[in-house]
């Protein structure tokens, strides 16, 4: 019997265990979350971007003539000049590039027979105007003898004295005849010149090697060199861009922001800049541009963005590693407050048309509705509905609810 109802107890406690087991695994557990800290202190709101840096005054050497600029950075320097990124130019006296005459072009064939016939028919010219010089040759010479046998005749009276002056007015006018016909013999061999260097083959051309017939363009001020945009030997039109000079340590830094953020920007605000791979740098807005453009975003967005302008602050060892074009993040101040009540961001959801937060109370969420004012990118001001020290869900998933068993995830 005894036996019996030791059985029946054995029977009834592993029930008993097996139901509390069952219980204790099926009540709801508490939802590990992470908390933050309402608290007061120092509040900033930024607008941030990418941004660059730009030398203040970049100067553009362009080619003043169309020709064939020498390379720039020839390793000797005898065919050009010897010239690198980084080097340092003197303005008016640093020679930045070299220009030579460019080769003749090639000339068709129908083009080349014209020139050859002119070429004949200038030729026939010159032995025109030769045998013109030997007619008035003559002619000079004769004159000069009936001038003299009219000289003669002359003083015996045999002859009036208009007869001598009409020999004398003879060699006068056959003397000029003759000046003028060698003149056009100059003229006739040098249109057959003129001809004849038309027809050089640009095979056969060799640059001429003189300084004096190259024009060496030298640095419109003191600076570095920037970018060699032309760095070999080429044929360049008039106006072609060669290289950029301009002065490193005269650097600024110019942001493309989106127009809705510029409009609260104004001259003055101070900047922080960082993400240049050293220590942040103070800034300050010098110019906000009146006019914005349309850029494509990465993801093929349309945005309307505002050019902004931004000056160094501070000693300028702090930002002496910095050059051209180097890549930066700003962050434009547009409000601050030295003691704002403030929450994070991640803590806020909407609830209606209210901002609401999940407050720890008890072991519990707690639905909180809280009025905002400004907002940063990590913290938003607090005007109502939170005080200093309480505890809010960050970042609270669809799990919790009003009322839900929420714990601090360890490790925070």
């Amino acid at each position: 019997m005894r036996a019996k109802w030791l059985k029946r107890f054995g029977w009834a406690l592993g029930a008993a265990l097996g139901l509390a087991g069952a219980t204790w695994f099926a009540w709801p557990r508490p939802i590990a979350v992470d908390l933050a800290t309402v608290a007061t202190g120092p509040m900033e709101v930024t607008v941030d971007d990418d941004a660059k840096t730009r030398v203040r005054h970049v100067y553009t050497v362009s080619a003043p003539v169309a020709g064939t600029v020498l390379r720039i950075s020839h390793p000797d320097g005898h065919q050009g000049v010897s010239l690198h990124v980084g080097d340092a130019v003197t303005a008016d006296e640093t020679v930045v590039a070299e220009m030579q005459p460019t080769t003749p072009g090639f000339i068709d064939a129908r083009s080349r027979e014209q020139l050859q016939a002119e070429v004949a028919g200038a030729d026939a010219g010159v032995q025109q105007a030769e045998a013109d010089v030997r007619r008035l040759e003559a002619a000079v010479d004769f004159s000069r003898t009936e001038y003299q046998r009219a000289q003669a005749l002359g003083r015996t009276q045999s002859i009036s004295a208009q007869a001598v002056d009409k020999a004398k007015y003879d060699v006068d006018a056959n003397v000029a005849a003759l000046a003028s016909a060698r003149a056009q013999i100059d003229v006739r061999r040098s249109v057959r010149a003129s001809l004849a260097a038309r027809l050089v083959d640009p095979s056969n051309a060799v640059a001429n090697a003189d300084p004096a017939c190259c024009i060496q363009i030298r640095a419109p001020a003191t600076g570095r060199v920037l970018r060699i945009v032309q760095d070999s030997e080429a044929v360049l039109q008039a106006g072609a861009p060669l290289i950029e000079i301009g002065d490193p340590a005269d650097l600024e830094v110019v942001a493309d922001l989106l127009s809705a953020d510029a409009v609260r920007i104004s001259p003055g605000s101070p900047v922080r800049i960082d993400g240049w791979g050293g220590a942040p740098i103070a800034g300050r807005v010098t110019r906000v541009d009146p006019s914005g453009f349309l850029k494509v975003s990465a993801l093929g967005i349309e945005e309307q963005r505002v050019r902004v302008a931004i000056d160094f602050v501070g000693s300028p060892e702090a930002w002496s590693r910095l050059g051209h074009d180097y890549r930066v993040i700003v962050h434009v101040a547009t409000w601050n407050s030295p003691n704002a009540l403030t929450v994070p961001v991640g803590a806020l959801f909407r609830l209606g048309d209210d901002w609401s937060v999940f407050l720890m109370k008890d072991g519990r969420a707690r639905t909180a509705s809280v009025g905002i004012d400004h907002r940063g990118s990590r913290t938003a001001e607090v005007l109502s509905g939170l005080s200093a020290g309480d505890r809010v869900v960050l970042h609270p998933s669809d799990r919790i609810s009003e009322g839900t068993a929420v714990v601090e995830r360890e490790g925070r």
